[in-house]
């Protein structure tokens, strides 16, 4: 029997269950759909490295007697089209969980022989659930019932020596678009960037993971985004890691790597689960925070040009990498928001346009987070100062004066906030474009009315009561 293995965030041999399960059912035409909703959603340095990955599993594949076979168009009649030129009998793929999502593969299950399979996420969204069913919506007592039902070990499948595959089955170049110097695509870089990550920063990942200025994160969410890197290999050698860690400093660290990785499943499981977390805000109390949403201001923003170092500097470093540290998403995020009073959907736009790990369910999460309007218990009076954020963890100043050269003559103690110090630089704002402590009242007061507008609208009109 000859089986479609149809990739889509699967771009790897290494412990994949879509291409385990069409390898046992015989024969295998490994397939990438171009689809045109999500290439038209998706910059071009994410599709880049996209094609890269490809390029790279392609030639994995040729080595074992295989090819990658590359289609344009709807998923459904390129599928369709596929089954009814080769005889292939059965679809594979990964099961996927954003909207789109489901909504693509729901139609193409109607209408063909597709089997969905877990492997995007180690448990899926109706596995973890509440002792009454419901899901979780706080982290805490998710990962706690996550690590309940995860063995502290995970069998993890070795790449295929051989993959049979029928020849010559026409397929379209892979687009050429320029490749990332830092994140080259494909399951190869994934796998050296895993393994220097654990044999290096694994241990010291819970001290210094929220230092911009230092190399001591993974780096690995490009490659957990497109699934050149298998979250099974992440998790398991996370768990290896906490078990073999010398003592509970170097233990605690390993934990912390475990925990983003749990994260990850836990905005998957959210979006999954409230799926109207992609328009508004998860929650309704927060729904209609009167935003300022100033395009000057947000121009600013995206150029990094705000006159506030530390956003800027990590506003440049998207520009020019298509990645920013985690804290200086935090920080950029907390300043539109809550210093600029732009809606937070204006932000998390902008990142899916220009990061290569954008991720629908990731994004959306942290974006909510950051602007108090996620699933957190009532932080929406949390604002970060940028300035303080910056001296704490950026101290010598290093990473400003690598992504903002107009201060790279600057000292420590100065490069943080100069216009406190009265210094003007040329070519870079004499001050920030907002004053924070006028700001700081005129947004939680934006957010309280918000909320007591929901709560008025909620509250019981009288004679409603219990007791009627």
């Amino acid at each position: 029997m000859i089986a479609i293995w149809w990739l889509r965030r699967d771009l790897r041999l290494r412990d994949n269950p879509a291409l385990q399960a069409a390898l046992e059912a015989g024969n295998v035409i490994p397939v990438f759909i171009l689809d045109p909703h999500l290439l038209s959603r998706s910059p071009e340095r994410r599709q880049a490295f996209l094609f890269d990955g490809l390029r790279a599993l392609d030639t994995e594949l040729r080595r074992r007697g295989s090819y990658l076979v590359t289609c344009r168009g709807d998923p459904l009649a390129a599928l369709q089209a596929l089954l009814d030129e080769t005889g292939a009998r059965k679809i594979y793929a990964e099961e996927d969980y954003t909207p789109y999502a489901r909504r693509r593969d729901g139609a193409v299950a109607r209408n063909l022989p597709l089997q969905l399979v877990l492997g995007q996420i180690i448990q899926h969204p109706e596995f973890v659930l509440k002792r009454d069913g419901s899901p979780y919506t706080v982290f805490t007592p998710y990962s706690k019932a996550w690590k309940s039902l995860t063995p502290e070990s995970l069998a993890v499948t070795p790449a295929p020596e051989r993959i049979a595959s029928p020849p010559g089955i026409p397929s379209e170049p892979i687009p050429d678009l320029p490749a990332s110097d830092i994140f080259p695509g494909g399951e190869g870089p994934a796998f050296e960037r895993l393994e220097a990550f654990l044999s290096e920063s694994i241990y010291t990942y819970a001290g210094l993971r929220n230092r911009m200025d230092l190399e001591a994160t993974s780096g690995l969410s490009p490659y957990l985004r497109f699934g050149m890197l298998g979250i099974r290999q992440a998790v398991n050698r996370a768990l290896e890691a906490i078990i073999t860690a010398r003592d509970s400093q170097t233990r605690h660290s390993a934990q912390t790597w475990l925990n983003e990785l749990i994260w990850r499943e836990f905005y998957i499981q959210i979006l999954y689960h409230f799926p109207h977390v992609a328009h508004r805000a998860f929650n309704p109390a927060l729904a209609n925070v009167p935003w300022r949403n100033q395009s000057p201001e947000f121009e600013a923003w995206k150029q990094g040009q705000t006159g506030v170092p530390v956003v800027d500097a990590a506003m440049r470093q998207l520009s020019a990498t298509g990645w920013m540290h985690n804290r200086a998403r935090m920080i950029v995020a907390s300043f539109l928001v809550k210093d600029l009073l732009i809606d937070w959907r204006w932000g998390e736009r902008w990142f899916m346009q220009t990061l290569l790990d954008g991720d629908p369910a990731a994004n959306n999460g942290g974006w909510q987070w950051t602007a108090g309007t996620g699933t957190d218990a009532a932080p929406y009076f949390r604002i970060f100062n940028p300035v303080l954020q910056s001296q704490k963890f950026d101290p010598h100043g290093a990473y400003i004066r690598r992504w903002v050269p107009e201060l790279a003559d600057l000292e420590a103690p100065e490069v943080h906030a100069p216009w406190r110090r009265g210094l003007t630089i040329h070519g870079y704002p004499d001050v920030p474009i907002v004053d924070r402590e006028e700001v700081r009242e005129r947004t939680l007061q934006a957010f309280k009315l918000s909320k007591s507008l929901w709560q008025a609208s909620h509250r019981e009109a009288p004679g409603s009561g219990s007791n009627d």
